[in-house]
């Protein structure tokens, strides 16, 4: 494997300018559609480290080996999280469609050094109090009751019905919120809302409302404390304010909830298409785990996350990066870097990937393994109780969510024989 950091190639922009005029924009019908191979051809023709741009022209670089992203996230002295680092900022609108995800805000996700060990540590901690078969047989249970709600139909799209409600309901159960409430329903709408919004959907309005209950789960942890993640990061002797834990609360839902939603929809989707899983559907758990796993490799929920910045001028692929520089994580363009795998065959039989990111500021444990058993328990219920589960359109109708940073479909309509009621 090659040094990623690599020597200034002859493609090396102008100082202070990391767009240069071979810069590729992250967006097109292409991208977000076969998103792989316009991995393979900006691999071609930039190498490990490509020149983009985002939203309104904005320059970044986008780290597409697997040697690089694990350099960068393992090299938080050169590759910081803090967004205020970046050389940017000056022309960033105030409407900028991707300022959600780099405007500083107070949380774990832009915390670095001691900061952010103290931060991480007390999730950590509050995430290994969860009881992995409790959260199996919760799961079990919220499967139950989404599939009872559509299985006397016949007919079922289960990215709305299913892959999303189901681990919004989780994790908003292992942080202590009654899960047949009428608030609860509401907040996982507001969810859904704030993470993929639709149609006539308001983003900041439903983010708002999210907000606001997460500060009165809070408030009611304080006052009665429960075997639950917030009432664990509460009483963590760290002594986390209400506003970190609000704000690290959030951050942690969210993580648990779009990319486990895609993780389950994608699986499904892999199972009834591909004829290597099709015999083994009807079973139901002869090939859950290969898929789930082949799934995190070749289409990975989270496919690129911005990001890192550079702390001072370095070098990274035979590029020179300048100090503020934005580096876009390209997770799923080094999960199949041709160099790790250079027969193009990934091994999806093991768990090296990059799917939940690498370094200290990688998916805290065991947040990996919870996510995972919330998508297991998903898709094995779903095949246990409608074992004759077959898409209702041809697989190339399937379309992919406009999206250069989730990986996750638009709708997975099933059919299947109906339940009797």
């Amino acid at each position: 494997m090659s040094d990623p950091t690599g020597s200034p190639s002859a493609a090396t922009p102008p100082p202070g300018c990391p767009a240069h005029d071979a810069a590729v924009h992250l967006s097109g019908l292409e991208y977000q559609q076969t998103p792989s191979q316009m991995y393979r051809s900006m691999r071609r023709e930039h190498g490990p480290v490509a020149p983009v741009l985002l939203d309104n022209d904005i320059p970044a670089w986008l780290v597409l080996g697997y040697p690089e992203v694990c350099y960068v996230t393992s090299h938080d002295e050169l590759f910081a999280r803090d967004s205020r680092r970046w050389n940017q900022w000056d022309r960033i609108p105030a409407d900028w469609p991707l300022l959600p995800f780099v405007g500083y805000q107070p949380s774990v996700l832009f915390t670095e050094g001691a900061e952010h060990q103290r931060r991480a540590g007390v999730i950590t901690q509050a995430l290994e109090g969860v009881d992995q078969f409790e959260l199996a047989r919760e799961c079990e249970l919220i499967a139950g009751q989404l599939i009872s709600s559509f299985s006397g139909s016949g007919q079922a799209e289960l990215m709305s019905a299913y892959a999303h409600a189901l681990p919004a309901r989780a994790v908003l159960w292992m942080c202590g919120m009654p899960q047949d409430s009428t608030d609860t329903e509401q907040l996982v709408d507001d969810l859904r809302i704030s993470l993929d919004a639709g149609e006539g959907d308001d983003p900041v309005a439903a983010y708002t409302r999210v907000g606001e209950r997460i500060v009165h789960l809070v408030k009611e942890k304080r006052e009665r404390p429960g075997p639950d993640v917030t009432s664990r990061m509460v009483l963590d002797p760290a002594g986390l304010s209400d506003e970190e834990i609000v704000q690290d609360l959030i951050s942690v839902i969210a993580a648990a909830q779009q990319p486990t939603a895609n993780w389950i929809c994608n699986t499904l989707r892999l199972l009834l298409t591909d004829e290597r899983f099709a015999l083994n559907v009807s079973g139901g758990r002869v090939s859950v785990g290969d898929a789930l796993n082949e799934v995190l490799w070749l289409d990975t929920p989270t496919q690129n996350f911005i990001g890192r910045w550079a702390v001072r001028d370095t070098q990274l692929g035979g590029r020179l990066i300048r100090e503020g520089d934005c580096l876009v994580l390209g997770l799923a363009a080094a999960n199949t870097d041709p160099q790790i795998w250079p027969e193009s065959h990934v091994g999806a039989e093991n768990s090296a990937h990059l799917s939940f990111s690498n370094g200290e500021h990688r998916c805290p444990y065991p947040a990996p393994l919870l996510a995972d058993v919330m998508a297991r328990t998903a898709v094995e219920t779903l095949l246990e109780h409608l074992p004759d589960l077959v898409l209702a359109v041809e697989p190339e109708e399937l379309t992919w969510r406009p999206s250069i940073w989730m990986r996750g479909l638009t709708s997975l309509p099933v059919q299947f024989t109906p339940a009797v009621q």
